[in-house]
């Protein structure tokens, strides 16, 4: 487990440690070793199961902690996805780094977009969903690649980027997809 402020980050490795993903979450308090290089660190590396879909390649990852207020996931324009220029900047630098020095993976970044539900009689149309902290989370998954194809300038003022909402739904996948294989029997 990691001890962290953010609860978004808390959910997310809890549900990892719960379901038997390895992880290793960048420590925010060394994140000053890393401002050498200037680049935005991430939060997470994650190793898929062996046997996932996602095969087992090593996922360079950035938690997006948001609030979902809506009554229903099937609202399509409730699942806020924006992240900023320097997040994008900063996976796409770090994947690089990665596919350079790992011989025998090829890495991805990912967004994993951590939604805490506001509501506690959300209708999650059967997406799993996980208790932590008396809160109720749900997991969404984006590649960097999906996630730069699609994305368009949300604030100039913020250097904020989103998908529109069919863009974001069509590509972002439920993390357990990513992540597990869940026919193992």
């Amino acid at each position: 487990m990691i001890t962290s402020p953010n609860h978004y980050e808390l959910a997310l490795t809890s549900w990892l440690f719960d379901n038997g993903v390895r992880f290793l979450a960048v420590d925010q308090q060394k994140r000053k070793v890393f401002a050498r290089n200037k680049i935005k660190t991430f939060d997470l590396l994650v190793y898929p199961n062996d046997t996932a879909i996602a095969s087992s390649r090593t996922l360079v990852v950035e938690v997006k902690g948001r609030l979902f207020k809506g009554a229903r996931l099937s609202e399509a324009s409730a699942l806020a996805n924006w992240v900023t220029k320097e997040d994008v900047i900063g996976l796409t630098r770090w994947e690089q780094i990665f596919a350079r020095t790992e011989q025998r993976q090829s890495s991805n970044a990912v967004f994993i977009f951590t939604y805490k539900f506001e509501r506690i009689d959300v209708e999650t149309d059967g997406l799993e969903t996980y208790d932590f902290d008396n809160n109720l989370y749900c997991f969404y998954a984006i590649t960097l690649d999906d996630y730069r194809k699609k994305m368009k300038q949300r604030s100039p003022k913020w250097q904020t980027y989103d998908l529109k909402a069919a863009d974001f739904r069509a590509a972002a996948v439920p993390l357990g997809e990513l992540l597990i294989n869940r026919t193992e029997t």
